[in-house]
């Protein structure tokens, strides 16, 4: 009886454990949090933009908006988290045009009029087309952007700012990595050894040289308060941390002061006076 019960105990501990290792990419990549379709634009919210297609070294092409500022300090290149598509992030677009920055928004593959399927290197391969459009193809000199990424985007665009020199860098409810989230959420599954997925954002701050802000709030409940100690601590002298309150996925308007003027505080500090574009 005893060998039964251990052996239907293991049984359906290895059936999480093929699970977990099987829908990685399902429970991370959720483009279809609130469907496709795109809810809005920023015409809603009284802001001008164009759509853009960002075609990816890899013959993807991204769809994004392109939301100047008449009097813009710096260009934003905006990376999301996993769930939903551009047209959810108008909050964050009508407090960064509030702080007279040019940005450039874009949905990873796979998600909203993006073409492919979204993963691990395809996502890395996104943000740097989208590095190359504002570079290489509008004009704008590197030490002139400033990279944000939220979540998930916050390792994408880690990653960037350790290969790139840009104006500065900011991780908003960032994880330290995919294995270490992992392993929290799960203790009782070898999630380490089962993990797919890196997004090793701490490994890549390591890299960054330019300035580097780290928000996160201590009430986040789904990425503890302590990953954001653990990637200033990487970060070194160039890491701070703006501390907020609130929810994972609305932390940025529960503390909307606090945040904004934290922001416009680490904005003059690394972008300076006004948009410097580069001759074409």
């Amino acid at each position: 009886m005893v060998l039964k019960l251990l052996t239907a105990v293991a049984v359906a501990y290895g059936a999480l454990a093929a699970l977990l290792f099987a829908y990685q990419p399902r429970m991370v990549f959720q483009p279809d949090f609130q469907g496709r379709a795109l809810d809005a634009t920023p015409d809603a919210i009284g802001l001008d933009y164009r759509d853009v297609s960002i075609a990816t070294d890899d013959g993807e092409t991204l769809h994004g908006w392109w939301v100047p500022h008449a009097d813009a300090r710096a260009t934003m290149l905006f990376s999301h988290g996993n769930a939903g598509n551009i047209s959810h992030r108008l909050e964050s677009l009508r407090q960064f045009h509030q702080l007279r920055l040019n940005i450039l928004i874009y949905d990873y593959r796979g998600y909203g009029q993006s073409t492919g399927k979204p993963g691990e290197r395809g996502l890395y391969r996104d943000i740097d087309a989208a590095w190359r459009w504002l570079v290489d193809e509008y004009g704008f000199a590197p030490e002139r952007i400033v990279l944000f990424g939220r979540s998930l985007g916050g390792a994408v665009s880690a990653r960037l700012a350790a290969r790139v020199e840009p104006a500065c860098v900011i991780l908003e409810s960032t994880f330290t990595s995919v294995p270490d989230l992992g392993a929290e959420l799960y203790p009782w599954l070898p999630v380490r050894l089962l993990s797919r997925l890196r997004f090793d954002a701490r490994s890549e701050v390591s890299g960054v040289t330019a300035p580097l802000l780290i928000i996160h709030s201590r009430d986040d409940e789904i990425i503890p308060w302590e990953h954001a100690r653990k990637l200033q601590a990487a970060g070194g002298d160039s890491a701070r941390i703006l501390t907020i309150a609130g929810s994972h996925n609305i932390g940025f308007l529960d503390s909307e002061q606090t945040y904004i003027e934290g922001l416009d505080a680490f904005l003059a500090g690394c972008t300076g006076g006004q948009e410097n574009r580069r001759d074409r």
